[in-house]
């Protein structure tokens, strides 16, 4: 398999929503820490390299909707891809296919963990974004010509970075693309017990118009854990 083994990793509430009011609750806030510690604790159950997440789950994280300082005027990049820190151990990746996040700096910091970020961009993101990245030291890879092609992505990222776990971490729409993509092999979900019941918050899954497909699938149960505060740690496999 020339890709890493992925894993979607998520925290939610009752009712399947992964953001809203019911985080700030006793009952989501131990569900946090229950879903930080399995895959980024001191002795995690996940041994993996890296994590992926979309556009809007990491400027809501991580970029906070910055506009890129972008020089239209920049020398011309050479072609491909752009690999700075292949060693760093751990990554961040973004999936940006159209080059729109407003990093300040190549590395982020997720409680205790620090990553590299890895920008996966599509060809049309043009010269001044890609000499964006370059001067702020961020790697890129080129995956698709208008919309992410998730197996070469995966692929790149196993062979330029020597990720052979990946986590999976949202939002909705990119976790459900990989699923459709036949690209996830596990699922891991920790429930909180608390919901807000908001009609505008997003869910785990949720299939995209020119994205993805809303074609039903399946999955095996692994495993199911009652956790601290009321949380349940949910596993299963994805039936292909």
């Amino acid at each position: 398999m020339n890709r890493p083994y992925v894993f979607c990793h998520m925290m939610c509430a009752l009712d399947g929503k992964i953001m809203g009011g019911y985080m700030g609750t006793p009952q989501g806030r131990a569900a946090g820490d229950a879903f930080y510690d399995i895959a980024f604790g001191k002795e995690p159950f996940y041994h993996h390299q890296g994590w992926l997440s979309g556009r809007v789950t990491t400027d809501d994280n991580f970029t906070f909707y910055r506009k890129p300082d972008l020089d239209e005027d920049a020398p011309v990049v050479p072609a491909g891809d752009f690999i700075a820190q292949p060693d760093f151990g751990m990554f961040y990746v973004s999936v940006d296919p159209h080059g729109k996040l407003g990093w300040k700096s190549s590395t982020l910091r997720y409680v205790d963990t620090t990553a590299h970020v890895v920008e996966v961009l599509t060809e049309r993101v043009g010269n001044a974004y890609r000499a964006f990245l370059r001067k702020l030291g961020i790697s890129y890879i080129i995956a698709g010509e208008t919309e992410l092609d998730h197996g070469l992505a995966l692929s790149k990222l196993k062979e330029e970075f020597n990720i052979e776990t990946l986590m999976l971490g949202g939002g909705g729409v990119l976790n459900w693309s990989f699923l459709q993509a036949g690209m996830c092999d596990e699922i891991s979900i920790v429930l909180a017990a608390a919901a807000d019941g908001s009609p505008d918050t997003p869910p785990v899954f949720r299939a995209a118009e020119g994205i993805s497909e809303s074609k039903a699938l399946g999955f095996t149960p692994k495993e199911a854990k009652a956790m601290d505060g009321g949380a349940v740690w949910l596993r299963y496999g994805v039936n292909r």
